[in-house]
């Protein structure tokens, strides 16, 4: 049975946290929302898969190894046992065109001029870098250092710390994170408290590419970018990937690195320079940059090669509407071999991140097929390269297999984390799309409530896999678990987040435990399954709220077909 929804507000907790609420459009729109009943979601899929894709075997899973190759022949098995058919014309994967490099023989990052005679900063533990270059060795000598603040260009905001700068040849010093993150609320030229993709890692190196630099450093501190440095210095060494550039792509920088906060506070100090007054001026509209009047060296040497790794793609066609495309997205990949524990330990696991929503693809697949074909087709993506920078997703998202005009909207599952049920869902981005309004729903037949991102300054709408479709103007859904815990309340869940931030997180214990408790992540996916089959048994096509990044480019793919949106 359906029913219509007139499309309403939900009101979220947390108020404090996060402003935002959860809305789908004007009280004048209405969407069509079945309601669907609950899935036959296997808990043994669940456990058995992801202990076996967090399993030392696979070595972490990093694409281009062996782990790799392991866990795409596996995925390709367990859709084809789901009942999936091949989603990329006959074929389980689309190929993803990369290139690994790994850097070697660090110098040190040394700084000469004004009071840093003799200063050297030793890699890895004061600083990381990397290059983009398919170049043998990387050689930095006496870049001139300048504090570009937050390292932002973005004229629709009135904001250039790059005004009047020639930065050929000169190493771009960035603050991570935007200008307003410590706002209490979510008011500002960069939304507050709220990260913008202004105050990403990704967005800063890029733009620093663009102004000529020869490197960029961004300045390490635990609470703007919401990780400590352990996760820099485990995510940024060892083998790095990155799309394979075309003949007429851009420029990357030589080296594209981060510093600790202290080792920032003795460069500048030796620049004769305040680091925190240098941090408060950035905040504010029309800033300058500032040279040190120091210059930096280093080297390394880099071993490249060009690999493919895959995306694997299962489809459960529709009955009515088989060319209206409903996503369900996962990332495959983990970081393979890093820094060791102190047992010696090297491997990765990427048991939570993102085994668990590895196998979240199976069992939902496994669920649909149960129920029978939808009315839109349903598409399973898993995806590769998260971790070196959503490489996967973005690579799909230029090269859609399926039409992203006739690709409805989709749901993304990234690290389920295990800690029993809760009484609420934490949506990162909420306020955004019409999928609110599906989620509502689905919220509604669990019993449960959603909770807006208490952390809305970690930038978590920018830093998984449905964002490169967003940018495409594709409706994603991004949803945690919740924290608001059956057993324990908020206090309990916030210890279980951040036990497993600070100890496991991108290290080699994030692994498989026997005694873990699934009945919160059965919840969870019982969720996903609702959300993903309502889509596919509507008939509406859910689009962005007005005024929200993303609704004019959702609008002119809609504009130019006959067929979709």
């Amino acid at each position: 049975m359906k029913r219509i929804l007139a499309v309403a507000t939900l009101a979220l907790s947390l108020a404090a946290c996060d402003a935002a609420v959860l809305s789908g459009g004007s009280e004048d729109d209405a969407l069509d929302i079945p309601e669907v009943a609950d899935g036959d979601i296997s808990q043994e899929t669940m456990v058995d898969l992801t202990r076996e894709l967090s399993s030392d075997e696979f070595e972490g899973r990093m694409p281009g190894t062996e782990g790799g190759r392991m866990t795409v022949d596996l995925l390709k098995t367990r859709f084809e046992e789901a009942g999936l058919e091949p989603g990329n014309n006959g074929s389980w994967v689309q190929d993803v065109p990369l290139v690994e490099i790994t850097g070697s023989d660090f110098a040190p990052l040394s700084i000469t001029g004004g009071d840093a005679s003799g200063m050297a900063f030793e890699y890895g533990k004061d600083w990381v870098g990397v290059s983009y270059r398919e170049t043998p060795r990387t050689r930095i000598n006496d870049s001139e250092l300048v504090f570009v603040g937050y390292g932002i260009n973005a004229p629709e905001r009135d904001w250039n710390d790059y005004e009047g700068l020639d930065m050929e040849g000169k190493t771009a010093v960035i603050l991570v994170n935007d200008p307003d993150f410590d706002s209490e609320d979510l008011e500002g030229t960069f939304n507050g408290k709220a990260m913008t993709y202004y105050g990403r890692w990704t967005y800063k190196f890029e733009e620093a590419a663009r102004q000529g630099a020869a490197a960029a450093l961004i300045i390490h501190e635990t609470e703007p970018a919401s990780y400590g440095w352990n996760v820099v210095e485990s995510s940024w060494s060892g083998p790095q990937a990155y799309p394979q550039r075309g003949e007429d792509a851009p420029a990357p920088t030589k080296m594209n690195g981060w510093i600790q906060n202290g080792v920032a506070e003795q460069i500048f100090e030796a620049a004769g320079k305040d680091l925190g007054e240098l941090k408060d001026a950035a905040k504010k509209q029309g800033f300058k940059a500032v040279s040190l009047g120091l210059d930096a060296s280093t080297s390394f040497e880099n071993e490249s090669r060009e690999y493919m790794s895959q995306n694997v793609i299962g489809i459960l066609p529709g009955t009515k509407r088989p060319g209206e495309y409903v996503l369900h997205t996962a990332h495959w990949d983990h970081l393979g071999r890093c820094k060791p524990a102190d047992d010696g330990d090297d491997i990765c696991n990427g048991a939570v991140d993102n085994a668990t929503g590895t196998a979240a693809l199976v069992a939902l697949a496994e669920a649909h097929a149960k129920a029978g074909a939808a009315d839109r087709s349903l598409v399973f993506l898993a995806v590769t390269a998260e971790e070196q920078g959503l490489l996967g997703s973005s690579y799909y998202a230029q090269n859609p297999v399926f039409p992203l005009d006739q690709t409805v909207g989709g749901v993304n599952m990234d690290a389920f984390m295990i800690a029993g049920p809760s009484r609420d869902v934490t949506v990162v981005g909420p306020g955004k799309s019409q999928l609110d309004e599906f989620l509502e729903a689905a919220l509604e037949a669990d019993g449960r409530v959603a909770t807006p991102n208490p952390s809305p300054e970690a930038g978590y709408y920018y830093r998984s896999d449905h964002f490169p479709f967003a940018k495409q103007g594709v409706p994603m859904l991004y949803i945690d678990g919740g924290e608001d815990l059956v057993e324990g309340g908020r206090e309990a869940g916030e210890a279980v987040s951040k036990d497993y931030r600070d100890n496991r997180y991108h290290g080699p214990k994030d692994e498989f435990d026997e005694n873990w408790d699934w009945s919160g992540v059965m919840a969870d996916l019982q969720l996903y399954y609702r959300l993903g089959r309502m889509m596919a048994m509507s008939t509406s096509w859910p689009n962005w709220v007005e005024g929200d990044e993303f609704r004019s480019i959702r609008d002119e793919s809609c504009a130019a077909t006959n067929e979709g949106c």
